[in-house]
């Protein structure tokens, strides 16, 4: 279930870390305080990357989930 509308959609599936992260940040950077940011990724790390990521960024982990190998996050703007 969407909280809100996305603003930002990263597609970083087939990507290895660091590059979810990387792609992640660079797409946030634009975005307004508050904004709903979608990433998907495939690198079963990422779900301790994202949640490590939010914290030490001051974003907000909102919604995770897992469909088959497809990991979604949704991250609020700080």
């Amino acid at each position: 279930m969407e909280l809100a509308e996305i603003a930002v959609r990263v597609d970083a599936r087939g990507l290895s870390c660091p590059m979810p992260i990387v792609k992640t940040a660079q797409a946030i950077k634009p975005a307004a305080s508050g904004a709903l940011i979608e990433v998907l990724a495939t690198d079963p790390g990422s779900t301790k990357d994202f949640a490590a990521w939010c914290r030490s960024t001051g974003n907000d982990l909102v919604e995770q989930s897992t469909d088959g190998a497809v990991y979604r996050f949704v991250i609020r703007r700080k």
